[in-house]
């Protein structure tokens, strides 16, 4: 049976995508420039596109808030990155994303799902290890700062839904630290990675909630 679509949502992602379509192209922009400046000619510049799958979870002191079990969700967007230093294969690595989390749980007996959608800024420190001829191991590790963009909270039992974003639910802002590693060949890339949230994104004062979400993504460098 097919779901009745939500239309301001669709708007949203469909917004939100156009966003991201219009920062990678300015990413690659600037990549180009920087790449005829001076800068490039002592240091590797590279730019890239990311797609995967994000299982998140958030953990909270709140039994209403609490989405213990793991949720799939979207994870895409574009980077940036510049080798810190010609005489070591060291990187710092930014860009946007569009990344969708949640959790979902089980409150009095009646199943509850919640979603949370951002737009999220990595900044990472990379360290590309050569395995062989065009393939590198990439550890890395570092941090995100996000602001939420979207999201619903639904309740199965009582057929209820309400904003994950509001005074009585979620903050907008997020931010945490991310680490995983990467491999890359030629100009294909793939990772695993983890984000363990650090602000609290409750309302309370008294109690905290705290985002989690493990990441499978691949992709292309250029």
């Amino acid at each position: 049976m097919i779901k009745h679509m939500d239309f301001k949502k669709m708007k949203r992602g469909i917004a939100t995508l156009v966003a991201l379509v219009v920062c990678m192209s300015a990413s690659a922009q600037f990549g180009q420039e920087v790449r005829r400046g001076s800068f490039a000619d002592n240091h590797e510049i590279y730019y890239g596109l990311r797609l995967g799958l994000g299982l998140a979870n958030v953990n909270s002191d709140d039994k209403r808030l609490d989405g213990g079990d793991t949720q799939a969700g979207l994870n895409i967007g574009g980077v940036i990155g510049f080798q810190l230093s010609p005489s070591a294969p060291v990187y710092l690595e930014s860009g946007l994303f569009y990344t969708e989390k949640g959790g979902k749980g089980v409150l009095d007996k009646k199943k509850f799902t919640y979603d949370l959608n951002y737009l999220e800024i990595p900044i990472l420190v990379k360290y590309k290890y050569e395995m062989d001829t065009d393939l590198n191991l990439v550890p890395f590790a570092g941090g995100y700062v996000a602001m939420g963009v979207g999201g619903k909270i639904k309740n199965f039992g009582d057929r209820e839904t309400d904003s994950s974003f509001s005074s009585e639910n979620f903050k907008r802002f997020d931010g945490g630290l991310r680490f995983g590693c990467g491999i890359e060949y030629q100009v294909l890339y793939a990772d695993m990675a983890y984000e363990f949230g650090l602000a609290n994104i409750c309302h309370s004062d008294w109690e905290t909630s705290k985002n989690g979400c493990f990441y499978i993504n691949i992709g292309v460098n250029f």
